[in-house]
């Protein structure tokens, strides 16, 4: 009989976790086996200036504690809390701090390296700050070095203040520019930690997977890895942050603390919660004229960033570079974040379900419904209502898109399991993260019994495959076909997996893109 782990126990060794970096000497702690430093410096930084190596120390220095989160110009407890419990840790400018698991620190032992970029879009986040982003099963069960990691974020990290002199002329970009150093810290100091310098791969969800793409388009990053996985984000067309979007931006910012731009160097030294009123303030303005939703993220300059590739294609620096896409049935249509109806869903009868789908639909209903069942014949109608959409129909396009340009490999997937939660949960923005990091077991509302342990040694297995060879398959994981040929493949992760080929394509065409606003987050509209 399988036990679910919602608990672990943890014995903690500080004997013989030592390794020597470029910059001195760390001691980390060891947990069952796994070697975990913590809280490693691999950057510093002055506000809006670009990251500098860290400053080279004499004798140990302590690597036991999670460094520094960025400050959040919001802190927000999404619906994810109730799914994904979230560990919040101290908040400072000075947050250029990654995290380390590995099996093994001896000398010629290379291992693949995963590096974790956290979600939150470019606003908010940590890479400690779900509970599900712990690296240490899945180092374990992979045999793989994890590494998770903190870096500027919102008008700390994208603040465009180029117009303003050449001091500043990458403050736009000054979150990417952090995980650029990140990685050149990778790439030095990794195979001290058993890692393989030249099998690093990149991996992030929702505003993660946007920091993925953004490193896949960035000549700056190039060589620093060789395989990228975007989950739920970095995969929609039109919505680079322009320069003159940028520049707008930061002209509100100054105007709102009443700083002349020959003073700009005064925004060095404004306390950072009124410089987030500010961002707020600036973001808010821009998007009453806009009419859409303006956030702060990487700046489309031609130099650090060449944009998003729908509109400008893919650089040729990361042309050999396979990549791992796709997202989640649900994303935020779930019916836990978008309630519809009286009661559960799995509880509706054949009539008010039906009731339900033609208020939405109309006279698309039955159509919607025969295509439906035909790309789903396992699942209940009622989910519907509940399934997302448009970062289905951004992933397979990207996806077609990244095939039409390389022959190093395109994977898409799509994770559809079903939780118990509440009643019944079709899977939300974000419930694919524990299955790949191995550490379903021990969060409830992810854990299924019986399928749960099958499914995430499948699932953590792929993406080990992939940080490996490229490719997701081999022992362990269902045959899975890369993308291309004229055809929509996409392995289907579920209480049983499967490869479909244009399975929902026909779904996707009926149904009209529902999506959140998320502009409350941003600043009103004014």
């Amino acid at each position: 009989m399988y036990i679910r782990k919602l608990t672990r126990q943890v014995i903690l060794d500080y004997g013989k976790a030592e390794v020597c970096t470029k910059s001195g000497m760390l001691r980390g702690v060891i947990s069952d086996g796994t070697y975990i430093f913590r809280g490693v410096r691999y950057a510093q930084a002055q506000r809006f200036h670009m990251p500098a190596p860290p400053t080279p120390w004499e004798g140990v220095k302590e690597a036991i504690t999670y460094g520094n989160a960025c400050p959040e110009v919001f802190t927000c407890v999404p619906h994810d809390q109730y799914t994904v419990p979230h560990y919040f840790t101290v908040q400072s400018e000075d947050c250029q701090f990654l995290n380390i698991w590995t099996q093994n620190i001896e000398k010629g032992v290379k291992r693949p390296v995963m590096v974790w970029f956290h979600g939150g879009g470019m606003m908010t986040g940590s890479g400690v700050e779900h509970y599900a982003y712990d690296g240490e099963e899945l180092s374990k069960f992979g045999d793989v070095v994890v590494v998770t990691l903190n870096h500027r974020l919102n008008v700390l990290g994208f603040l465009d203040l180029s117009a303003y002199g050449e001091e500043y002329r990458y403050s736009g970009n000054a979150g990417m520019a952090d995980l650029v150093a990140a990685l050149a810290w990778i790439k030095e100091n990794i195979e001290a930690f058993g890692g393989d310098p030249d099998k690093v791969m990149i991996f992030g969800q929702s505003g993660g997977g946007g920091k993925v793409m953004s490193m896949l388009q960035s000549p700056r990053a190039a060589g620093l890895f060789h395989r990228v996985c975007l989950q739920s984000g970095g995969m929609r067309p039109g919505n680079d942050m322009t320069k003159e979007l940028s520049g707008k931006l930061a002209a509100y910012v100054l105007e709102y603390l009443k700083i002349a731009p020959e003073h700009v160097r005064e925004l060095e030294s404004v306390y950072y919660d009124e410089l987030a009123r500010a961002a707020d303030y600036a973001a808010g303005r821009l998007y009453g004229e806009e009419g859409r939703p303006v956030m702060f993220g990487p700046v489309k300059d031609n130099d650090f960033y060449f944009g998003n590739p729908f509109e400008n294609g893919f650089i040729r620096e990361t042309k050999a570079v396979p990549v791992l896409c796709g997202s989640v049935f649900g994303e935020f249509m779930n019916n836990f974040a978008s309630p519809v109806g009286i009661g559960s869903k799995n509880s509706w009868t054949e009539k008010y379900k039906k009731v339900l789908l033609n208020e939405e639909y109309g006279e698309k209903t039955e159509e919607i419904i025969n295509a439906f069942q035909k790309a789903y014949p396992d699942k209940n109608i009622a989910d519907i209502l509940f399934m997302d959409v448009e970062m289905r129909r951004n992933a397979a396009a990207f996806a077609g898109l990244r095939a039409g340009f390389t022959d190093a490999g395109v994977y898409n997937f799509q994770f559809n399991l079903e939780s118990p939660f509440n009643g019944g949960t079709v899977s939300w923005h974000n419930a694919e993260i524990p299955y790949v990091f191995h550490n379903a077991e021990y969060l409830e509302a992810s854990f299924i019994p019986q399928i749960t342990p099958k499914l995430q040694d499948i699932m953590s297995q792929a993406w080990v495959n992939f940080a490996e060879n490229g490719n997701p398959n081999g022992c362990g994981v269902p045959q899975w076909t890369p993308f291309g040929g004229g055809k929509n493949r996409t392995m289907i992760f579920d209480r049983e997996c499967r490869m479909g080929e244009d399975h929902d394509l026909e779904l996707i065409r009926l149904c009209p893109s529902r999506t959140v606003d998320f502009s409350k987050l941003i600043g009103s509209k004014k």
